[in-house]
């Protein structure tokens, strides 16, 4: 499940909550009650890790990270592809 953060727009107060992709955006500030919560945008931190992938951005030694990618350097950031 994604963390979204929200903003309210009357006070300022921003919240972050765990929710389903299929949960409604929240409205209500749960500082002022009023419905002026704005989802806002953000960049997650993702971690891919399998054995069909690669595991990127997390070890320094590139000679282990290649010995794990089942993907022939095809996957965005693998060091096999540079």
């Amino acid at each position: 499940m994604p963390i979204y953060e929200y903003e309210c727009q009357q006070c300022g107060q921003q919240i972050s909550r765990l929710q389903k992709l299929s949960d409604a955006p929240l409205a209500d500030c749960p500082v002022c009650q009023r419905p002026a919560l704005k989802k806002l945008l953000s960049l997650p931190g993702l971690r891919f890790k399998g054995s069909s992938g690669c595991e990127t951005g997390f070890k320094l030694d590139t000679h282990q990270n290649l010995a794990k990618c089942g993907a022939g350097g095809s996957c965005p950031g693998c060091p096999a592809s540079r």
